[in-house]
Parts: C-alpha cells; structure tokens; sequence
C-alpha cells in the first residue's frame, strides 16, 4: 500500500516521480493573485496560535465546519482560538476525499513537520506545538513565506488604498517580491445601494470629488497611475460575467447622473455602464503594459440572513451558471479592434466552461506576445485535483499548455503555498502517465523543461519579473 502523503504522494509512476523531483520541486513561486494581508508581510507578523494563521478568515474551513454541524460561535464567533481549533480538528477526518484533508496535512507537514493526521484526540497537543513555533522568529509572516521558496507575490487592493503597507515592504528591500493588483469592482457597482458612498471615498483618495462620469474615469486614471508608480502591473476582476453592450459617451454620462441625483438605473443602463466603464479601465492598462485578470462565475452572498450577520467573504457564495462565451468574446474583441488588449488571463469558476475559456484565448492570441491570452488555473472551488486536472486537459487539448503560466493560492492564509506543489505534483503526473502509456516520447529533459516552464519560467516572463 502507497504510503499517505509520503515523498511521491500524487505520483503513480517512475517518469512523475523524476518530473516531479528533478525539475519541478525546487522551482521558486510565483503567486501573482492573492488576498494576503500587506499589513502583515509589512510588520512581519508573529501570529499567536494556528487558529489565528490557519483558520482566521478561511471560508473553505468554516463551509466545512458549518456542515457537520458546528456552531458559529466557534467559527467566526466569540470562542477562544483553543476551541475553534478543537472544532476544526473534529471536523477534519470527515474532509475525507475534500482537497482540505489533502491541504490540511500538507501544511502541517511543510511548515511545521507534523505528520500526525489532525485529530480531536491530538489537536491540543498539535495546537501547543505549533502555538510554541509560531511564537519564534523563524515562523514569523515573513519566514513563513521564505520557507516557500516564494519569489514574487501579489496581493489585491481596492483603489481607495494608500499603498503604504506595500511601501513599507518595498523599503525595506526582502528577499522576496511584493507588489499588488488594482481591483476596482466596487466603482463598477453602480447599481448597488452603497454606490455614491463608495464613490466619495474614491474622491477623497484623489482629493476630489466625483460628480460626474467624466471625473470618475479621471480619477480612477489617478489611481491607476498612483499604483503604477508604487510598482503595481497587474489589475483583477472579479464580476459574474464580462459586459459588452453598446453604448455611446452621452447614454454613460447620463447613467451616473441619474445615480448620482437617487433616480433608478434599470438593468440595460447598469449593463451599459460596466460595459464602458470595463473597456476604459482595460484601455488605460494596456497604455501602461499591465496584466489584466478577470475572475468570472461566482453567485456571492447567496444567503441573505447569514450575510446581514456576517457580511461578505464569510463562505455564502457558489458557482454561477451565466453564459459566458458572447459577452466574452465581444468584450475583448473590442478592445482587440483597437489593438488596445493586453495581456489578459481569464478564470472561470463553472467548470461547464473550461472549453469555452480554453478556446476563447486562441482567438485573441495574435502572435505578439507568448501566450497573451491566458486560461487560468482552477479557481476557488476548482483548485482541488479534479478542477486542475480538468483545466490542464481542457487546456491541453485546445490550446497550448506548455504556454500556461501556471498556479496561484488565491489566498487569505499565509499557510497555503503548498497548494503549489500540489498543483506540481498533479501537472508532472499527468505527463509521467502519459509517458508510461506511449502517449508521449520518454524525452525526460524536454517534458521537464516543459514542466519548469509552466511552474515558473511562463509567469516569470510574463510578469516580466
């Protein structure tokens, strides 16, 4: 019998076990999307106890523990750190065959060298033990990203953000790279109830005030360069399709307007809006070289009394199941018309449509840049080892691969980066069983090349890191 989570966990073959071992390992990472605190990179944190790095603001974990039963209390509630541990550590040995068993255990073993299988039976010895670590230099934020091998990171920030946490990090010169991504999803909004607030405070961040569609567009121009110049290139989306109404500058002035003086905007107008307001912002990252990233599919907030008790982000969202392909389409075409799309990466969260992202970039891929247009990896309730394996085939089989940029943690948790070898492992066995079978040349230092490229080489030149 295999051993569990042993040296080649994942690895069912000689040619995966050298893939893995001989090229992929040892690669640096390259998280280019994650929801990472900057505040703590910056203070370089020491965290108290597992609970409050491991569990603290993890939706996965808290779906998980909700649905065998445990109370909020002990979840997002008012319980000790000790307790909602106790609670996680009861809940584990029933994720059996969910990526968490896989994740859990991986991160206990990599940053702290536990290899018990998390249990109620052991889980105050284990929160003692790590507890105990963590309150050491070597566990602090920052290590526990060198410990990763982690080369560049990028976190995400809403444009009203100082940026002084990223600042910070950047004076003080680590060994590792920190930037962040622009994500405006909030001055799209306009037809959400809290829209004008939000828009005072994009003008306060600008010194100005927003009056008019016009001085919204100037002042997320602002904010764009105001990132720019702290080091950003990258932006991130996150909506549940792209939009791509026709519309002229007269209807879109009109449309803030109305918002602006508390008349209703109907769901054409909204569409309009976030159709134009989409293509200026992709237009204005284009002029500066940007990577953009649209994150399409989720149905968030799905229920409405637990979010009025929680708010958002605290695990009420699913897979959506909109149509994606025309809108798509006629979202980047139009940008393409004007030779006015950059490099873009697409992530959608219905696994239905991994062919439909697969074949979508192949008609924007024009030959100017490797891989311009890119389908991201599993994302969200994909990034478990059936959401990568479908992406990576569905990828394979329409696109190129071997032009992937590769993983991400879109992560809330500074113990999440074994999610990378994870993804590694699963890359380097699919192609040690396809060796095996005859359905590829037993070229070992080619396939690797290939393996290094999509575990670090394509982001690194992508990113132009």
């Amino acid at each position: 019998m295999t051993e569990f989570l042993g040296t080649d966990f994942l690895l069912e073959n000689k040619y995966a076990v050298e893939l893995y071992h001989e090229y992929a390992k040892n690669m640096p990472i390259i998280d280019y999307h994650n929801h990472l605190s900057p505040g703590d990179i910056a203070q370089d944190t020491i965290f108290s106890n597992l609970t409050q790095v491991w569990i603290n603001g993890d939706h996965y974990k808290w779906r998980a523990m909700r649905t065998v039963g445990i109370n909020e209390k002990y979840v997002t509630g008012n319980a000790g750190d000790q307790e909602k541990f106790q609670k996680w550590a009861f809940t584990v040995p029933y994720t059996l065959r969910n990526p968490l068993y896989h994740w859990t255990h991986m991160e206990l073993q990599r940053y702290f060298d536990i290899n018990s299988l998390l249990c109620p039976e052991n889980a105050d010895d284990i929160f003692g033990e790590t507890q105990e670590k963590l309150q050491t230099k070597p566990f602090s934020c920052r290590n526990l990203l060198h410990k990763m091998n982690i080369e560049f990171l990028c976190t995400t920030e809403d444009p009203t953000d100082t940026l002084s946490d990223h600042r910070k990090i950047t004076n003080e010169g680590l060994k590792m790279s920190v930037s962040t991504a622009f994500r405006p999803d909030k001055a799209l909004a306009i037809e959400t109830e809290g829209y004008l607030g939000y828009i005072e405070q994009l003008g306060a961040a600008d010194n100005r005030s927003i009056t008019s569609y016009d001085e919204l567009c100037e002042t997320l121009s602002n904010r764009i360069r105001f990132f720019h110049n702290n080091g950003c290139r990258i932006s991130d989306h996150g909506l549940p399709h792209l939009y791509a109404e026709d519309f002229t500058h007269n209807e879109i002035t009109t449309i803030f307007k109305k918002k602006y003086q508390g008349s209703p905007i109907s769901e054409i107008e909204t569409n309009k809006f976030k159709s134009a307001l989409l293509q200026f912002l992709s237009k204005e990252y284009h002029s500066l070289g940007w990577v953009q990233q649209f994150h399409l599919g989720a149905l968030r907030n799905n229920n409405t009394r637990k979010f009025g008790q929680l708010g958002p982000d605290t695990g009420w969202d699913s897979i959506g199941d909109w149509s994606q392909a025309a809108s798509l389409s006629g979202f980047l075409n139009k940008l393409d018309s004007t030779d006015q799309l950059c490099k873009t990466i697409i992530y959608n969260l219905n696994p239905r449509d991994n062919e439909i992202m697969a074949s979508m970039i192949g008609n924007f891929n024009d030959g100017s840049i490797k891989g311009k247009l890119q389908f991201g990896s599993g994302w969200w309730f994909l990034d478990q080892k059936d959401g990568m394996t479908k992406q990576i085939n569905a990828l394979s089989n329409i696109g190129l691969l071997s032009c992937f940029i590769g993983m991400l943690t879109d992560s809330r948790s500074f113990l999440s980066f074994p999610r990378h070898e994870y993804f590694r492992r699963i890359l380097c066995n699919l192609f040690g069983k396809e060796i095996e079978n005859g359905q590829l040349p037993n070229d070992m230092s080619w396939i690797g090349k290939i393996i290094q490229d999509i575990s670090y080489n394509n982001a690194k030149s992508y990113f132009n890191l």
